[in-house]
């Protein structure tokens, strides 16, 4: 998934609208977007809408209320008739809440749903994050949240005057990805707020892809297409890939590192390329 769209749950005209806009998935939201005195009418909005869109493209991602409030269990039963591909579990405190959601899910025989969890929007988590390792095995991908971490923290702004993250953000952005990879699932770099900047989404969709995240959510549709093209590999990486590929298939037996256009290349690059090309096969 290299674009994740939210939508607020509640809204039948920008629900209707989205799933033409070429992102990869579409995060119906039950939480931020909709307010408690509409958080029943999300439910049964979103419930319909999953009910008439069963195909396989974009995914279908439901983002739950957190696990502190009385309303996620609702949500979860609201879904388990048509389950969404996805579940996004908000302000998750650490690997115990994702194993919570997983074992929820399981008792609905919501047995196909994963989990996306937002583990750096508030501070015990980042303080947690070795414990999501315990939980893997339900995560689809991990992702981070810098607007609900600001409030948590105090801050006056989480940006600099030229847009990019101060010094707090990029660390948990950073433990995020680090986190992922630790875990052996994808990394998904958070919303660009500013929808009518495109070069900063442009800038900040690049970075993420060059850093090791394979996707980022978008908060309007504006967005998808700058996200999708900065994280769909380029003709000139397939072929760099493929060429790496091809030279150790070449190369005697038992080869560790090989010589290619003057470079040397071993194992770690052999299997980043093969991670490229198919992620470009699934784009």
């Amino acid at each position: 998934m290299r674009s994740l769209l939210f939508v607020p749950g509640d809204s039948e005209y920008k629900l209707a609208k989205a799933g033409a806009c070429g992102a990869d998935a579409l995060i119906l939201d039950l939480e931020d977007s909709v307010a408690p005195e509409r958080k029943e009418t999300a439910r049964s909005v979103t419930q319909d809408y999953l009910k008439s869109n069963t195909s396989k493209s974009p995914r279908l991602c439901v983002r739950i209320n957190n696990l502190e409030t009385p309303f996620w269990q609702a949500d979860l039963n609201a879904m388990s008739a048509t389950p969404p591909s996805l579940i996004m579990l908000p302000k998750a405190r650490g690997g115990a809440d994702v194993r919570t959601l997983a074992n929820a899910l399981v008792e609905r025989g919501m047995l196909e749903t994963r989990i996306i969890a937002l583990i750096t929007e508030i501070p015990i988590s980042v303080l947690r994050l070795e414990t999501y390792l315990e939980s893997a095995d339900a995560l689809e991908a991990v992702t981070w949240g810098a607007e609900d971490l600001s409030t948590e923290l105090g801050a006056r702004a989480n940006r600099t005057e030229d847009g990019r993250f101060t010094s707090p953000y990029e660390m948990v952005r950073n433990l995020t990805l680090i986190t992922a990879a630790a875990a052996g699932t994808s990394a998904i770099d958070t919303v660009f707020t500013n929808f009518r900047d495109t070069p900063g989404l442009e800038r900040e969709a690049a970075d993420a892809a060059r850093d090791g995240f394979t996707g980022k959510m978008a908060i309007h549709p504006a967005q998808v297409d700058p996200i999708n093209a900065a994280f769909t590999p380029t003709r000139e990486q397939c072929a760099r890939a493929t060429a790496i590929i091809n030279a150790f298939a070449a190369a005697p037996p038992g080869t560790g590192v090989i010589n290619l256009d003057g470079e040397m290349i071993d194992e770690p690059h052999r299997r980043h390329a093969e991670r490229l090309l198919a992620r470009a096969e699934g784009d």
